[in-house]
């Protein structure tokens, strides 16, 4: 049964699917972008704070529990797992994300409002993690074009339906509302069918009783507890390095808020947020890149392999030093255009966040690399000693120098990550790919 899947068509070229990705990756992050500005714009930082705060507690469970597995998925290049295996898991892992968000946001004290957006935040959250395996289908036969245009479809509508809410009502708890429901019906009505559809394409190349079988067997969610288990064992250490990249991203949230309040988290999170433009495009390098990087190192291509390892690397080193230069040349006005003068007075904070940025967008790479080899257990490791550097940081750092000790953190932790990931990940994974060429 595993057999069936295979490749729907000659494959895309890597260029065509990063240009999808890119495309895809761009207008999404610019419509979350501008959903923050409506935040900011409309309300105040106070409830880009909230904001902030929902996305700092329901991240990190989200995270863990997708185990990163549209990375296991896109990159399953022996096809030993069918597509319901990853959604039967993908279900439960949701379900039990939901859980977990809402005891942790009663357990923590949080009520009213606050409670509400963390918890509507949760659902919203749930409908992107479901979406999420429907990409890693697509993105395993290559069709970055679906992914693509599901994310620029989800963007606009979520971007519409939040400044629309946002202005009628001045409440983030409908603007949130009003997204979730988006989300819902772009998963219904596009993810789903284009799901369905590859799959159906592929089945085209089969034997029309095995046509039947593949559609209804692997687009519906399958639970066998013993390739349950197996596929849980793959991409548990994977869930693990989500979470600790998500705690990491998220410890100074958590200070911020605890030691600043809530206007400094608001203010912090709007600075931060430029930095998705960058690693929007560390993503989609990645994203179109991994599935032959797989390829590569499953048919032992060393050369090929470390070829395309080199320039993902070297792109995206000179990507983030472009985006330093551009941020000391014109940090202050592009803050002061973007939000307001008082953003624009931590234009400096921002420079340091920029450097941090580039920094953990070479680790993003170096990550892609190392899942796409299978060696994911080390990850983990390295990534908890960046957590650790970050708590001991934030500790030391937030309550004392304020949003400069932010930024000190940020550069500090990121200096680990890639630290970390090049002594255990990526030379052993290119240690391996060329002791089996």
């Amino acid at each position: 049964m595993q057999t069936l899947v295979a490749p729907v068509s000659k494959p895309r070229s890597l260029r065509t699917n990063f240009s999808w990705t890119f495309i895809g990756n761009i207008v999404y992050a610019a419509c979350q972008w501008g959903m923050l500005i409506v935040i900011a714009k409309i309300g105040t930082p106070e409830l880009v704070g909230q904001f902030a705060l929902g996305l700092a507690i329901t991240a990190p469970v989200f995270m863990f529990t997708n185990m990163q597995m549209r990375a296991a998925q896109s990159t399953d290049a022996k096809r030993e797992y069918v597509f319901g295996d990853y959604l039967g898991v993908r279900l439960m892992s949701s379900v039990v994300a939901l859980l977990m968000i809402t005891a942790i946001t009663f357990v923590s004290g949080y009520r009213g409002a606050t409670a509400l957006i963390i918890l509507i935040m949760g659902l919203a959250k749930g409908c992107e993690s479901v979406s999420d395996v429907f990409y890693g289908l697509l993105q395993q036969h290559e069709r970055m074009d679906r992914v693509a245009s599901s994310m620029m479809l989800k963007g606009g509508l979520s971007l519409a339906a939040l400044a629309s809410a946002m202005y009628l009502t001045k409440s983030i708890v409908w603007a949130l509302l009003c997204l979730t429901l988006t989300w819902v019906v772009t998963l219904l009505f596009y993810d789903a069918r284009k799901a369905l559809l590859t799959l159906q394409e592929v089945a085209q190349h089969r034997l029309s009783s095995e046509r039947e079988l593949q559609t209804e067997v692997i687009f519906k969610p399958r639970w066998s507890l013993k390739t349950t288990v197996r596929l849980l064992r793959l991409t548990f250490p994977l869930g693990m390095t989500m979470l600790l990249l998500s705690l990491n991203v998220n410890i100074p949230r958590y200070f911020i808020e605890h030691s600043l309040g809530s206007r400094q988290l608001g203010i912090y999170a709007a600075l931060s947020y430029l930095l998705v433009a960058e690693s929007t495009v560390v993503s989609a390098l990645g994203q179109a890149a991994g599935p032959r990087l797989s390829q590569y190192y499953a048919a032992h291509n060393t050369r090929e392999f470390n070829l395309l390892s080199m320039r993902l690397l070297g792109l995206t080193g000179l990507l983030s030093t472009l985006a330093v230069v551009i941020v000391l040349l014109g940090g202050r006005p592009i803050l002061r255009l973007l939000y307001s003068p008082e953003y624009a007075e931590h234009w400096q904070v921002f420079a340091w966040l920029v450097l941090a940025g580039g920094l953990w967008s070479i680790a993003s790479i170096l990550g892609y690399i190392a899942t796409a080899c299978r060696r994911i257990k080390f990850q983990p490791v390295a990534l908890t000693l960046v957590v650790l550097v970050s708590i001991l940081t934030s500790y030391l750092w937030i309550a004392r120098y304020g949003l400069s000790g932010v930024a000190a953190e940020e550069v500090v932790s990121a200096a680990f990550g890639v630290v970390g990931l090049v002594a255990l990940t990526f030379p052993r994974s290119t240690r391996r790919s060329t002791q089996t060429a």
